[in-house]
């Protein structure tokens, strides 16, 4: 078995001078008039101008347009739905239209069972064999900006500000605007016999 060069844990056998002596750094120094010897960098070689052989095309912008979702056969307009996942899951849902984005406008009625005008992706939901006739509900007014929320500009506050707890007051006219045109849906299609 081979002598340790350790004694224990962090503490070598050989003293730092020992070792210098025994690796034989005192003869590479005095060789090199008493420094160590440094490798030289080479000098920077000028870059040979490269030019392609043939000519490189620019990368085109993509022109692919997407296309809109396609919808399913199984569910047309007035088609009762039941909602797979979500907040309102195992809902029955009536679907009103496809929105620009690809996803369906359903609703509850909210006063028939509290589902709210929501936009839900068709594959979370499953079609049934039910049909209401929405021919008198206006749709128009429902598209994907009516769901974008509004963002808030936060203002730098003061060092006084900081610790002041006042609540922030909101304008809630675009929150009771959806409210009223979500009642007004539920009443016109109540009037279907939901």
């Amino acid at each position: 078995m081979a002598p340790t060069s350790k004694l224990s844990l962090g503490i070598k056998k050989a003293s730092r001078s020992h070792a210098y002596h025994r690796r034989g750094l005192w003869a590479i120094k005095a060789k090199h008039g008493g420094a160590f010897p440094k490798a030289e960098k080479p000098a920077a070689v000028a870059d040979a101008k490269f030019y392609p052989a043939d000519d490189v095309k620019p990368r085109k912008p993509s022109t692919r347009k997407p296309k809109p979702t396609k919808l399913r056969s199984s569910i047309t307009p007035g088609t009762v739905l039941i909602l797979l996942a979500g907040r309102f899951m195992g809902k029955r849902v009536v679907f009103l239209k496809q929105l620009k984005s690809g996803l369906l406008l359903v609703t509850g009625p909210f006063k028939v069972n509290g589902v709210p005008i929501r936009r839900v992706n068709q594959t979370y939901v499953i079609a049934t064999s039910t049909k209401v006739d929405i021919s008198g509900v206006n749709v128009e007014k429902f598209d994907d900006s009516y769901f974008a929320r509004d963002k808030k500009k936060k203002a730098k506050k003061t060092e006084g500000e900081l610790f002041e707890t006042e609540k922030e007051t909101c304008q809630c006219s675009r929150r009771m605007t959806r409210r009223l045109w979500t009642l007004s849906l539920s009443k016109l299609l109540r009037l279907y016999q939901i």
